[in-house]
């Protein structure tokens, strides 16, 4: 039998893995899977995604908290 390649990830296994990895919680199997799969620049994209959404819940918590406590 001949050994395929791994096919490549898509977008959302490549967000799924960023966003674990965000936590630093990941199983040594799906780091390894995750290692042959994803390519460096879907694993740029993806971080640089998450970074911008995370700041936007912050900026909108933040936006909110401070305009319900002063009305």
């Amino acid at each position: 039998m001949t050994d395929r390649p791994p096919r490549k990830a898509g977008p959302l296994e490549a967000a799924r893995a960023v966003f674990w990895s965000f936590f630093g919680v990941r199983r040594r199997n799906d780091y390894e899977s995750d290692s042959v799969r994803l390519t460096p620049g879907q694993i740029i994209a993806m971080g640089l995604i998450g970074a911008v959404l995370f700041v936007a819940m912050l900026l909108g918590l933040v936006y909110l908290v401070t305009h319900l406590a002063a009305g």
